[in-house]
């Protein structure tokens, strides 16, 4: 897909799609640590949920590790509306879909080095 396509896709579509992308990868990193195959969905868990994602999102902001044009789609997601779970804060919810829609979007790009590159320091700022 091209970038100019993927801009079209709404941003909560690149969220859903983004948020798949992402727990793919929790879920690797899961599996290849060699943890106990019973704590393996309380680790993956533990890094897909909101409050995690959202942390994540702030630090690349805050380190300005994203281009101008990642920032947007960040934002875009951030700011597309969708109902918020019981289980996160309005703020934590927003910045989680700003993630996912970042991660959905460079994916469908076929952008893989930089989904990996924004993973492992998303994954591992909270390590």
């Amino acid at each position: 897909m091209t970038k100019s396509q993927a801009k079209n896709v709404h941003p909560i579509a690149l969220a859903f799609y983004g948020d798949c992308v992402y727990e793919v990868l929790v879920r690797r990193r899961v599996v290849l640590s060699g943890a106990n195959v019973r704590k393996l969905h309380a680790l993956s868990v533990e890094k897909v949920r909101a409050s995690y994602q959202a942390a994540g999102a702030r630090m690349l902001m805050e380190q300005s590790l994203l281009s101008e044009e990642e920032m947007d789609i960040l934002r875009r997601g951030r700011n597309a509306k969708s109902p918020v779970p019981k289980s996160a804060t309005v703020g934590d919810y927003r910045l989680a879909t700003g993630l996912e829609a970042l991660f959905g979007y460079l994916s469908l790009i076929g952008d893989d080095e930089r989904v990996s590159e924004l993973f492992e320091l998303v994954f591992s700022s909270s390590n």
